[in-house]
């Protein structure tokens, strides 16, 4: 399927030259005049002057992006490194959304940084809130009923596992979305927590449905948060598209280096017994939810968290608090009155958080 990515995209993004940085217009070896920058580092620390920080570093550093496109099974033409998936959710809205004009999808409960983004944009959200009472599964049938009947629509944002109720999409629902998408939208799949299950990514899926965007994070299941690195994975013209308005040096010589070392040979095996401690842990503590009087229901998912709701949200968060544990209250959200958020943490934070709940039941 052919598919013409910039028809998509606001035309002063298409029609601008991005900003050429140094580091970008010309070879990082020789003498380095062309920059502005110190010739050395005042940082005495050996280990970071061999990061040498009075310099700027690759805009997107060559051995970091062959391995994420490694990792991700990904042509690297395909993929931008970005802070975090939330500079991709931000990218993606303000090269491809209109201020005042377009319009983006969400299923809510979601991700809080769609709504934001398209907020900051000035693109106007339009929400097909999931089903309560089908476990929050998304209403399929109704949103491509939207995305049909919207012209203005031009980003759909999905999430598998979705946060914060945990559920998947299936390959067919989410080929679906995609065929009622056509050319006149991008759908957006945002896989922060894919690793954490036995389905398989959809990027996959990219060379069949050009209007396919996938996030990925090392924020997660790579246990690297605080290095902010995701990536946006799409097809080369978006890709282009996005590298006309991102920050001129997204990553820090730093979190590249941390990047690195997160993904190294040696860290991949640690990752994959840590996703198997993960979802052990987590059907654990499904169990024990489920045997608490104060809990209403809960939803296991297939990410790192578990939602339950209870009979009063903000006193289970203010209980848990005064104990040093902190759980996080989605009580706000539509739907999701008395639900709080629990993640998955280490045994001892585990043995710590069931004690708290088993305390604050037997005081009821």
């Amino acid at each position: 399927m052919k598919m013409d990515i910039e028809r998509l995209a606001r035309p002063e993004i298409v029609a601008m030259k991005a900003y050429v940085s140094a580091r970008s217009s010309a070879a990082a070896d020789g003498i380095l005049l062309n920059a502005n920058e110190a010739p050395y580092t005042h940082v005495a620390d050996p280990e970071w002057q061999r990061l040498t920080l009075n310099r700027y570093p690759q805009p997107q550093p060559a051995l970091l992006r062959a391995r994420l496109a490694e990792l991700y099974g990904v042509d690297e033409d395909k993929l931008l490194m970005t802070r975090g998936s939330d500079e991709g959710i931000d990218l993606l809205t303000r090269v491809f959304c209109r201020p005042g004009q377009d319009a983006v999808v969400e299923c809510s409960p979601c991700f809080g940084m769609y709504r934001i983004a398209a907020t900051i944009q000035g693109a106007r959200v339009i929400d097909v809130p999931r089903q309560a009472a089908n476990g929050f599964r998304i209403d399929f049938e109704r949103l491509e009923k939207v995305i049909t009947k919207e012209p203005d629509v031009r980003l759909v944002f999905l999430t598998s596992p979705n946060n914060p109720t945990g559920d998947l999409i299936g390959r067919a629902q989410l080929e679906a979305v995609l065929a009622a998408t056509g050319d006149r939208a991008l759908v957006v799949l945002d896989e922060a927590y894919i690793e954490f299950c036995d389905a398989s990514s959809a990027i996959g899926l990219l060379d069949k449905w050009p209007q396919l965007v996938v996030l990925r994070t090392l924020s997660k299941a790579w246990a690297a948060a605080g290095v902010r690195c995701g990536s946006v994975i799409a097809d080369p013209a978006v890709i282009g598209l996005l590298q006309r308005v991102i920050a001129p040096y997204p990553l820090s010589a730093m979190a590249i280096d941390a990047a690195l070392k997160a993904i190294s040979a040696e860290n991949a095996e640690r990752q994959r017994r840590f996703v198997d401690t993960v979802r052990q842990a987590r059907a654990d503590l499904y169990r024990f939810l489920e045997g608490c009087d104060f809990v209403q229901e809960a939803w296991q998912g297939e990410a790192n968290f578990i939602l339950a709701r209870v009979h009063d949200g903000s006193g289970l968060v203010n209980w848990c608090a005064q104990r040093g544990i902190r759980i996080r209250d989605f009580g706000a959200q539509a739907q999701l009155a008395g639900c709080v958020r629990l993640t998955i943490g280490s045994d001892q934070e585990l043995v710590a958080l069931k004690s708290a709940l088993k305390a604050y039941g037997e005081q009821l």
